[in-house]
Parts: structure tokens; C-alpha cells; sequence
């Protein structure tokens, strides 16, 4: 298992916003628990919903601190800035947990300290 490669690209491409690249990093039936939100289930569904939150936050970088991969799960600690969409700052931080199968990602769950503006 490449946890340890593969947590890191996924950062990096959410930065980018390359919903490409992101894509060939999750597996289709992969899943997406974010807080207020139902489950997002299947890459369409949780491409999508990325796509709703860089037009949400059109500027947001996300910088890992921590990761811990045991197996096929990992954890990321993570902090966060940028603007939204009316320009106004945004910060915020929290942990992502990954689960992983065949090199791929199949569960994402976020955990993040300010969940007011959703």
C-alpha cells in the first residue's frame, strides 16, 4: 500500500482543484462522509460536490501537519486558509480519515473545528 504517496497527492490535487487527477485516486464506489451533509456515495457524487466547494471557496489551500497510516487507514491533520466566495477570509482545521483499497481511496471522513458556515 501507498498511503503514504497517495494522501499527500490527493492534498496537493485538491489544491490544485484538479478534479482529474483526483478522480484516478478514488476508487467508484469510494464514499465521502462530510459533516452536515449525507453520505456522499460513488466518485460521481463526491466529485461534484468538490466542484460545489471550489466554487464555494474559491480560494482554499489545504497544508498537512500530521499523518499516521497504519495499514489500510490513514489520518491527516490539516489546517486551511483562503477566501470565499464573497472574498471574505476563511481558516480552519481539522483531520481527514482515509480508508484504502488496491491502491485507491475508498472511504474519506472529515472532522474540522468550524462547521458554522455550512
Amino acid at each position: 500500500m501507498e498511503a503514504e504517496k497517495i494522501i499527500p497527492e490527493f492534498f496537493n490535487f485538491l489544491n490544485l482543484r484538479d478534479l482529474d487527477r483526483m478522480k484516478a485516486l478514488l476508487q467508484e464506489d469510494a464514499r465521502l462522509d462530510f459533516p452536515k451533509t449525507q453520505p456522499l456515495l460513488g466518485l460521481d457524487r463526491i466529485l461534484k460536490f468538490l466542484h460545489l466547494l471550489f466554487r464555494q471557496y474559491p480560494e482554499l489551500t489545504f497544508t498537512l501537519h500530521r499523518t499516521i497510516v497504519q495499514g489500510n487507514r490513514g489520518a491527516v491533520h490539516w489546517t486551511n486558509q483562503g477566501k470565499n466566495r464573497r472574498g471574505e477570509p476563511y481558516e480552519n482545521e481539522g483531520m481527514t480519515l482515509l480508508e484504502f483499497d488496491r491502491e485507491k481511496i475508498t472511504y474519506l471522513s472529515d472532522f474540522f473545528k468550524n462547521t458554522e458556515k455550512f
